[in-house]
């Protein structure tokens, strides 16, 4: 098993990763009768693409003898009813300068490592997914 979820009540649930014992809350979001103090389950759906994206740039960017720390992913999670689903997702990333010295072709092996990581390809289709490179466009 890799995780549990506990409902606690009025819509929040503990969750536990079983192997360090970490765990996080999540809360339902104001829209949908919720506080919106914590993440939603929704809002977890779309920061996994931003976190997958970078963690498996980094894993390749390491096997290409490079370090990629400073990376920052804004998230734009888009909802929309009938059925009540993320319709969209819009990642802005940004590149801290330090990183430039990172050639054109490595840049675009990066980019493309991260537009295929499990959370993008375990996505559905109908989830429009736009990502804003920045000064690596």
């Amino acid at each position: 098993m890799t995780s549990t979820v506990v409902y606690e009540g009025g819509l929040r649930t503990t969750n536990t990763h079983l192997k360090s014992g970490s765990s996080f809350e999540t809360d339902a979001p104001v829209d949908n009768h919720g506080k919106g103090d914590r993440f939603s389950p929704t809002d977890l759906l779309a920061t996994s693409l931003a976190n997958c994206m970078v963690t498996t740039m980094a894993i390749k960017a390491n096997s290409m003898d490079y370090d990629i720390p400073g990376i920052r992913i804004e998230v734009l999670k888009i909802m929309r009813s009938d059925p009540r689903r993320v319709a969209g997702i819009e990642l802005k990333v940004h590149i801290p300068e330090t990183l430039d010295h990172i050639s054109e072709k490595d840049r675009t092996i990066l980019k493309n490592t991260g537009l295929t990581c499990p959370v993008q390809r375990s996505l559905h289709p109908d989830v429009e997914v736009k990502v804003d490179w920045g000064v690596w466009s």
